[in-house]
């Protein structure tokens, strides 16, 4: 009788598990074709970042990495004056914005500021000038600011944090009781906890999703409009994540039975596949769909998540109920097989983390010089760090200590959570920060190795600029103007570095007038220091003064 009514019970649920993946596809049907793009960074600018043109231009035009979307008002270009001259919507085409302007405003320095998304669905944001006829003081974009909300930034984190917790409890709990959970033990604990795991990755679903909306329109983590919320849900990311709640809706069917202990071979293999689909919808809506191997580094993505899960939440489930409840024979029995688990998830998280860093990272030196590089050198510590414990925990099992004596390898399990906990959240800053392989390429970020200062002399006041303020070739710019800030003619400029503290005479710097009271040029600075920058301008046929100028040079 019982298995009578148990059938109709599994059909039902295997319908409603069809519902879910209905809804799923629906989602993915909806879903627009999107580019493989991430992290795009403005790459050029016309007019170029701080140049100096003759004429206002009738439009700007913005050249990215990679192809951006729209964010609405949030692509401004300020006159001298404060006020806006960019006219109608900017033309999106690929990785080409252009910007209708009003040339009328009249000459002085131009603020261009922007706010795109990506294809990873990451904003990018940032700002350059450039002037027209001859610079003056950069004008104040007074719109909503462009840049995210840290308190938006910092929840868009734990939220991830919180999905990545929920989804190792689910899938631990899940295995272990599937598949080495001993009969003579309720599954009631266990059980609970594996659905805590399911309601924290619906949760961080859901609240990521939400949280998009001011994170990709720069507001307050309260700035939800409609609108914004179908932006998000028309993206990439937003069917992602739609179709992970319905993944978790048609899992959430059949695990019932699976925690009740009358799950049949058919419904583990079809939870199987909704678990593999649902892993694919982290990278679907990340880096890895926007990587140069998209395909490559989705399903590499897909298995470092999924090994994680299995390895931390076997561990949890070792650690809170095995070890403690179980007999010397059934931990003689499981600990050998969760012992082969462990070493197959770990061996595949290093094997899918290199494939990652290769791919994210992409040169040495990236390594050391970006936020990201320095992420994964962390996060590569930190792993070491564990697969150590795990070393030990492996050698108690092998020896047969850990069934007879649980103690030691229980207390090598928590260090082995404690320190993974930290890895976890290091893993949720590293997928919001930018690839370290882009990092690199922004015109506009690439600012802040930028000097700029103005100096005066009897005759006239000197702007002087250089980028990017490094070591290897510079470009020095040098503007002058009468003490009441009028363009100055200058018959004949000359200009020399030297870096008296390592012995390095003057060298002159080769300069090519561009304007009547601009000059421009190229200098190679080969040594980190505070560099000398002198520069001679004569405005008559005798009248000629000298400026001097400090650059720190990393």
């Amino acid at each position: 009788m019982a298995s009578m009514t148990a059938a109709p019970r599994r059909r039902f649920a295997r319908l409603t598990a069809a519902a879910g993946l209905l809804v799923t596809v629906v989602a993915l049907l909806l879903a627009p074709a999107s580019p493989a793009a991430a992290h795009a960074v403005l790459s050029s600018s016309s007019p170029a970042a701080s140049s100096v043109v003759p004429n206002a231009p009738t439009e700007v035009v913005l050249t990215f990495s990679e192809p951006v979307r729209k964010v609405p008002d949030k692509i401004r270009v300020i006159a001298p004056d404060g006020s806006r001259v960019d006219r109608g919507e900017p033309t999106f085409a690929d990785s080409v914005v252009s910007i209708p302007v009003d040339n009328s405003a009249g000459n002085g320095t131009y603020l261009v500021t922007y706010r795109v998304i990506s294809a990873d669905s990451h904003p990018v944001s940032g700002a350059f000038t450039f002037s027209v006829g001859a610079p003056s003081e950069p004008p104040v974009d007074a719109g909503n600011d462009s840049r995210a909300d840290p308190v938006v930034s910092n929840a868009v984190k734990v939220s991830k944090f919180v999905g990545y917790a929920g989804l190792l409890l689910l899938v631990g709990a899940t295995l272990v009781l599937a598949l080495l959970w001993p009969r003579r033990l309720p599954r009631t604990a266990p059980a609970r906890l594996a659905w805590i795991g399911l309601g924290l990755v619906a949760l961080a679903t859901v609240a990521t999703t939400l949280l998009q909306v001011p994170y990709t329109n720069g507001g307050g983590p309260f700035d939800i409009t409609g609108a914004g919320l179908g932006l998000v849900l028309g993206s990439t990311f937003g069917a992602a994540h739609l179709v992970r709640l319905g993944l978790l809706a048609a899992a959430a069917v059949l695990l019932r039975p699976l925690f009740a202990g009358s799950v049949g071979r058919t419904d583990l293999i079809i939870l199987g596949v909704l678990g593999g689909a649902a892993l694919l919808t982290w990278p679907l809506a990340g880096h890895p769909a926007a990587s140069p191997a998209p395909a490559v580094s989705v399903l590499v993505d897909a298995v470092h998540l999924g090994s994680m899960a299995v390895w931390l939440g076997g561990l949890v489930m070792l650690v809170v109920f095995l070890l403690p409840r179980a007999d010397e024979r059934e931990l003689g029995a499981i600990l050998p097989i969760w012992s082969r688990w462990a070493a197959l998830a770990v061996s595949a998280l290093l094997l899918a983390g290199i494939v990652q860093a290769l791919i994210e990272v992409a040169t040495p030196t990236a390594l050391v010089n970006t936020t990201y590089g320095r992420l994964v050198l962390a996060k590569v510590g930190l792993f070491a760090l564990v697969i150590a414990v795990a070393a030990y925990s492996r050698h108690l099992v092998r020896k047969r200590i850990a069934a007879s004596r649980p103690a030691p390898m229980r207390r090598a399990v928590w260090v082995e959570l404690a320190v993974t906990a930290v890895v976890l959240a290091v893993t949720s800053v590293l997928v919001q920060t930018p690839p370290a392989r882009t990092a690199g390429a922004d015109v506009a970020g690439a600012e802040s190795g930028y000097f700029t200062t103005t100096v005066q002399s009897s005759l006239y006041s000197m702007q002087i600029e250089m980028a990017p303020a490094q070591r290897g070739n510079n470009s020095v710019h040098f503007y002058a103007y009468t003490l009441d800030n009028q363009p100055l003619p200058i018959k004949e400029w000359k200009a020399t570095v030297a870096l008296p503290s390592a012995g390095i005479e003057a060298i002159d710097v080769p300069l090519l007038p561009l304007t009547d009271n601009h000059a421009t040029g190229e200098i190679n600075l080969p040594s980190a220091g505070e560099w000398e920058l002198r520069v001679t301008a004569r405005t008559t046929e005798i009248d000629q003064a000298t400026v001097t100028a400090t650059v720190s040079i990393r």
